[in-house]
C-alpha cells in the first residue's frame, strides 16, 4: 500500500535538486567571473580559497566595467588627436607597469605590486608559446608561482600568471623578470 503524502516528498526532493544544481551553477558563474576580475587581490582570493560575498564580487564587476569604458572613451580620444596630428608626446602609464605589443596578437603586462608579481600575456595562434618556460623565468628570478589562469578565444590565449617574490624582504625586479620575458616572447 503506497504511502500518504509520498507524491509531495518526491516533489519535494527534485525541487531541493533543482534547486542544488541552481546554486553549483551560480557558485560556478561566479567563479568565473572573478577569475576574469583583473585585480590582483581578486584573484589572490580565489588562490588562497577565501570566500568573498556576491555583491562584493558583483561591485567590482561593475567597477571594472565603468573603468574599461572610462578606458575606451580616453583611447579614442587620442585616436582623434593622432589623426587629426595633434597628438601629444607625453605617454599616459600607469606606476609599476610596462606593456610591449610587437604586433597586434601579442602583449605582455608584467605588474609589481608589493611583493606580488602579475604576469599578463595575450598570445596569438600563429606564436609557439611554452608556458613552463615563462614559470622558469619567474623562478630564476626569485618568485614563487602562486597560481595561473588560462583562456583560448578565438585562437588567442590569454594568461594570468599570480607570483610572490620568495624574500618578500627583497622582492622581484619586475624590469629584468619583464625583459626576459620579451626575449623569450617576441
Amino acid at each position: 500500500m503506497p504511502r500518504r503524502g509520498s507524491g509531495r516528498s518526491l516533489a519535494g526532493v527534485d525541487r531541493n535538486a533543482l534547486e542544488r544544481e541552481r546554486r553549483l551553477y551560480m557558485k560556478e558563474l561566479f567563479s568565473r567571473l572573478s577569475f576574469l576580475l583583473p585585480s590582483l587581490a581578486a584573484k589572490i582570493h580565489i588562490y588562497l580559497n577565501i570566500k568573498r560575498s556576491a555583491t562584493d564580487l558583483l561591485d567590482q564587476a561593475i567597477t571594472h566595467i565603468r573603468q574599461l569604458g572610462d578606458k575606451v572613451e580616453m583611447l579614442k580620444k587620442k585616436k582623434k588627436q593622432l589623426h587629426q596630428g595633434t597628438g601629444s608626446s607625453s605617454s599616459d602609464h600607469q606606476d609599476q607597469t610596462t606593456s610591449i605589443s610587437s604586433c597586434s596578437s601579442t602583449v605582455l603586462t608584467v605588474r609589481d605590486v608589493g611583493s606580488m608579481l602579475e604576469v599578463c600575456m595575450k598570445i596569438g595562434s600563429n606564436k609557439t608559446f611554452m608556458l613552463h618556460q615563462v614559470i622558469q623565468v619567474l623562478v630564476e628570478e626569485a618568485a614563487q608561482v602562486v597560481g595561473v589562469s588560462y583562456s583560448n578565444f578565438g585562437g588567442i590565449r590569454f594568461y594570468t600568471i599570480i607570483a610572490q617574490a620568495v624574500s618578500p624582504r627583497i622582492g622581484v625586479e619586475t624590469s629584468t623578470v619583464h625583459e626576459k620575458l620579451k626575449e623569450l616572447i617576441f
